[in-house]
């Protein structure tokens, strides 16, 4: 009989694995339960939840600092930093909507296990660059930690580099603590319009080049921008090519008047202000627009040079008859396939022919069980990521075969 163990504290944390060591039984280990959709589906007879390993436990907004159980809530981590006028700068999304979720579910160590990042990415790296120290009980059911409350206090193995996008298949963490910073000030965004892939990715990395600090760079096709909520963006009748910048005022809008001047060689400009920007970063941080209620395709997160993306996209979306967006200044591609397969055979190619790797971000469990999830690896890395299985929990009790089967 399936059984779901929720401890309170670190203590019952190492209580409940050791009881799974010695019963040989593996644990499904979840926060919020948000992610449990990413990944092959699990064969875990039962459930290790630490939603209740939740709460703010330390923040020092003079030092950036802030530590909390792995089951908070993102919405409470958001909602303290902006009090102080801070943030997680590397802007993690909410894919709940995505996955059919209620919006708001996840938590900030499901966004540590999963490695998530939003558009800032391009910017100030992905979480784990952002993850300063833990406390988790591993597969062997011992606690360990590693790191610190700064980067300086770090000693020996950098082991968050390793925890960072492990889904949860090291170690159940029971503490986090991770480096904040300051908010902008001012945000806009330099929309240019009626680009096409290869036009746009060109624009955005003349703006990522330029010195005018652009903190996202994204495109949107038409028939995508046609159902954003942002009204310049839905209204614009044809592609939209955006670029964000954020900082005091005064900077902010000098360097928007130079980023218009800079871009208007591709097309009309136009500039979105406070709340519309705000919110159209958000569509795309969190995929919205493949998020209606019902809709059935595979979405994938492909990401790929740079100068790669807008090709594959392409390439894809003619072949696949799919429809695909470009963020992180087109090195990222959100690809929505038709149901069935995904074209899983079709993608994994094109991803092999320029170089990068592909994610099944949504799909139903029967085909995530059948074809590989994230992307394959190559033999060497196969083996090293096995014996750092082998390491944190020899006995395969936390999220067996969650990145692949078999492990």
């Amino acid at each position: 009989m399936a059984t779901v163990l929720r401890p309170e504290n670190a203590g019952q944390v190492r209580d409940a694995v050791a009881w799974a060591v010695s019963e040989e039984t593996p644990f499904e280990v979840i926060g919020g339960g948000s992610k449990r959709a990413i990944g092959r589906p699990g064969n875990a007879s039962h459930t290790l939840d630490l939603s209740a390993l939740r709460g703010i436990t330390l923040y020092e907004p003079e030092e950036l600092v802030l530590s909390a159980g792995p089951g908070t809530p993102m919405a409470e981590v958001n909602a303290a930093l902006a009090e102080r006028n801070q943030e997680l700068a590397f802007e993690p999304p909410d894919y709940g909507p995505l996955l059919g979720l209620e919006e708001g579910a996840g938590t900030l160590g499901g966004v540590i296990a999963a490695n998530l990042a939003g558009p800032r990415r391009i910017k100030y790296g992905a979480a784990r660059d952002h993850f300063l120290g833990f406390t988790a009980v591993s597969g062997r059911g011992e606690d360990f930690k590693s790191g610190g409350r700064v980067v300086k206090n770090v000693t020996g193995y950098d082991l968050c580099k390793v925890m960072a996008g492990s889904w949860g298949t090291l170690g159940a963490m029971t503490q986090v603590t991770v480096k904040v910073l300051p908010a902008a000030s001012k945000l806009r965004s330099v929309l240019v319009f009626g680009c096409d892939g290869a036009q746009a990715t060109a624009a955005m990395t003349l703006a990522l080049n330029s010195p005018y600090d652009v903190s996202a760079a994204a495109w949107l096709p038409d028939e995508i921008a046609a159902h954003s909520g942002t009204g310049y963006v839905r209204d614009a009748g044809g592609s939209v090519t955006a670029i964000r910048i954020e900082g005091p005022g005064p900077s902010v809008e000098y360097r928007c008047d130079a980023l218009r001047k800079l871009l208007g060689g591709f097309g009309q400009t136009e500039e979105l202000h406070g709340h519309n920007s705000a919110a159209f970063w958000r569509e795309v941080r969190d995929v919205r627009y493949f998020a209606s209620g019902g809709d059935p395709r595979v979405v994938w997160k492909i990401s790929v040079p740079p100068q790669s993306g807008a090709a594959l996209a392409g390439g894809l979306c003619d072949t696949l008859e799919g429809e695909a967006f470009l963020d992180w200044g087109g090195g990222l591609v959100w690809l929505a396939t038709p149901a069935g397969d995904g074209g899983h055979e079709t993608v994994r190619a094109a991803v092999a022919q320029c170089g990068g790797h592909a994610t099944v971000i949504r799909a139903p469990a029967e085909l995530r069980a059948t074809i590989p999830v994230f992307q394959p690896m190559d033999p060497g890395l196969a083996r090293l990521s096995r014996r750092l299985k082998e390491s944190f929990d020899p006995r395969r009790v936390l999220n067996p075969g969650r990145i692949q089967a078999g492990d």
